[in-house]
C-alpha cells in the first residue's frame, strides 16, 4: 500500500547515531511502518464479521425470547379461559349439595321442603353477589333495549315505553349483559 523511501522514515538518521545492523534496520522499519499504517482490509473484514455474527447471535436471542414470551401469554390466556369460573364453581357446589341433600331426605314435610328451597335459594343468591353477577328486574322502569327484550306490547295507562311485566329476570355480570329481561312494554291508549 504504501512505500518505504528514506524521505517518509527517519531511518538514515537513525542508521547514522545507532550504527545498527541491516536486520535490526529492516525490523525497526517494519515496527515504524505498522504504528503508521491502517488496519489491513483482510483485519477489516474479519472483525465485521465477528461483529456481524454477534449481532446476529443477539438478533437470534431476541427472537428466541419474543417467541417464549408468546407461547406463554397464549398459555395463560388458555388457563384463564379454561379456568375463568373456578371461583363461581366453588360458589354453586353448596347449592348443589344442599339440592342433593333436599332430594334424599323422602320423608319430609311440604313445610320442611320449602323451607329447604328457601335456604338453597339463599345460599344461590350469595354466591351469585360473590361473583358479581347481578339480577336485571326492570318493573315500572323505562324500556332499556341494552338490558330488556320486549316480547309484547300492552295499552296501560301511565308513561308509554315502560317495562309492566317481567316475565323472566334478566342477569349482569361486571356489567355486561349475559341474559336480558324478558319483558312486556306499556304502550299509550288509542284515543286517549
Amino acid at each position: 500500500m504504501q512505500e518505504d523511501t528514506k524521505e517518509n522514515h527517519p531511518l538514515p538518521e537513525i542508521e547514522q547515531k545507532v550504527g545498527a545492523s541491516d536486520t535490526a534496520m529492516t525490523d525497526l522499519a517494519a515496527a515504524i511502518a505498522a504504528t503508521d499504517t491502517l488496519p489491513s482490509l483482510e483485519e477489516m473484514l474479519t472483525a465485521a464479521e465477528l461483529k456481524a455474527a454477534e449481532h446476529h447471535d443477539a438478533w437470534l436471542r431476541a427472537k428466541a425470547e419474543g417467541e417464549n414470551i408468546r407461547r406463554r401469554a397464549q398459555e395463560d390466556i388458555a388457563k384463564a379461559g379454561k379456568f375463568a369460573i373456578e371461583r363461581f364453581a366453588g360458589e354453586l357446589l353448596p347449592v348443589k349439595d344442599s339440592l342433593e341433600a333436599a332430594l334424599a331426605n323422602e320423608n319430609q314435610t311440604a313445610e320442611a321442603f320449602k323451607a329447604g328451597v328457601e335456604l338453597t335459594l339463599k345460599q344461590l343468591i350469595t354466591a351469585f353477589d360473590k361473583s358479581a353477577l347481578m339480577e336485571i328486574d326492570p318493573l315500572e322502569e323505562k324500556f332499556d333495549p341494552h338490558k330488556h327484550q320486549a316480547i309484547s306490547q300492552l295499552e296501560a295507562e301511565g308513561e308509554p315505553n315502560r317495562v309492566i311485566n317481567v316475565l323472566q329476570k334478566g342477569y349482569v355480570l361486571n356489567e355486561r349483559v349475559i341474559r336480558p329481561a324478558l319483558v312486556i312494554v306499556s304502550k299509550a291508549k288509542i284515543g286517549a
